[in-house]
């Protein structure tokens, strides 16, 4: 018999603060945290940036060949074991961390070295690896369990955090640290994500409204940066232990397209929702909120939304949906996990994030949109957060009240 899995812990180092509390809160009343870019490139372009001061965790000789992926990877790492009120961690502790491109700046940093004198800095190799994160969660709390790296694009992290949940559920661990960090905001990268002309253009009025997932004037998505880390744990460990029980995780889906590596497909859509619910022995009626991918790409919005009416059916009405990367930017290789901590919250504080800056839904989009701050929803019982990559992974996690 599978064990029930629960999240007792949540690290985030987000673009709106590294408080669980504090962001929802923030998230709850419509606060953007998009911004004009600060980097140097040729084009108009608005980000999400993450606070985060890497002097509160690493000494200055601890940060060589420490790329800030790793470092916001295991601050959040070390959030979510405190959070947890776990003093330390034992070996029957896996890391699961997700992540879409790895060490970006030192990437950068390594290619502008070379072209202009030659020279590569001596610890790119293991700056920008992808597992460097989750290796060095690892090293941080001395953790001699199973240690993974999922890079799947957009839908990396989701796919980190069903993969702990089995291997807990399965009696392989009892906890894990799982989630995904990325921190990409560089010239180069940004310059390849507008060449794809899949960036939003900077809001005249007011850059932050920028992010307009399934608004009939969206113009793409805006990049933000991050980590997010949820402590999972056997229920029946976190109960003797007497620990605070944010909601359970009750089940996944992941399926494929198989379609084509950029544009999204309904059908793999509605696989991976289907066998979320099913994992998770519950019906589309039960589920009352859904954190949505929702990116604000053309293509993207009304394929999720014909997904999502195509398993719910006559129930979809009763589905509340945001997209919070309205406010926080698109993580890529962290939204998963960065998402799914909000849905968790939703479910604990019983309130709904809303989907800002749609003034007006796109036809194609039909689906109960939360658009006013301050929702509240004291029924919620079940919830679910979507994460559809590039490549047509798409992965859907689903969390219960406890």
């Amino acid at each position: 018999m599978r064990r029930r899995v629960v999240i007792t812990g949540i690290g985030l180092i987000s673009p709106h603060g590294d408080t669980p509390d504090a962001v929802f809160d923030a998230l709850l009343h419509g606060r953007s945290a998009i911004a004009r870019c600060d980097e140097d490139v040729s084009h108009p372009c608005v980000i999400a940036r993450a606070p985060f001061d890497a002097s509160r965790w690493f000494s200055r000789l601890q940060l060589a060949g420490v790329d800030r992926v790793s470092q916001i990877a295991v601050a959040a790492a070390e959030l979510a074991r405190t959070d947890a009120g776990l003093a330390s961690l034992d070996d029957a502790t896996g890391v699961f961390i997700g992540t879409g491109m790895g060490g970006a700046a030192a990437i950068e940093e390594s290619y502008r070295g070379y072209y202009s004198s030659g020279r590569v800095p001596p610890l790119t190799v293991p700056a920008f690896m992808p597992n460097a994160p989750a290796a060095h969660i690892a090293m941080r709390s001395n953790l001699h369990g199973p240690v993974f790296t999922y890079s799947i694009a957009c839908a990396s992290s989701a796919v980190a955090l069903a993969e702990a949940a089995k291997a807990i559920g399965y009696g392989e661990i009892d906890r894990a640290l799982a989630g995904g960090s990325e921190a990409l905001l560089k010239p180069g990268v940004l310059s390849a994500w507008h060449a794809m002309q899949t960036l939003a253009s900077p809001a005249a009025d007011d850059p932050s409204r920028s992010s307009r997932p399934f608004s009939s004037d969206r113009t793409g998505l805006v990049l933000g940066e991050g980590a997010a880390v949820l402590m999972l744990e056997a229920r029946e460990l976190a109960l003797a232990r007497g620990a605070r029980i944010y909601a359970e995780f009750a089940g996944s889906g992941v399926s494929c397209d198989a379609f084509h590596l950029t544009k999204p497909d309904a059908s793999g859509q509605v696989r991976a929702l289907a066998r979320a619910l099913h994992n998770s022995a519950l019906l589309p009626r039960d589920i009352g909120y859904c954190n949505a991918h929702g990116t604000a790409t053309r293509i993207g919005d009304p394929v999720e939304c014909d997904a999502l009416a195509r398993v719910w059916g006559d129930a979809l009405p009763s589905l509340a949906v945001s997209s919070t990367k309205s406010m926080h930017g698109h993580l890529l290789g962290a939204a998963g996990a960065l998402e799914a901590a909000i849905t968790v919250m939703a479910l604990h504080r019983r309130a709904l994030p809303p989907n800002m800056h749609c003034d007006n839904l796109d036809p194609a989009c039909k689906v109960t949109l939360i658009r006013e701050p301050g929702h509240t929803a004291p029924q919620l019982r079940a919830a679910i957060s979507n994460s559809f990559a590039f490549g047509g992974t798409n992965a859907v996690l689903v969390f219960k009240r406890e």
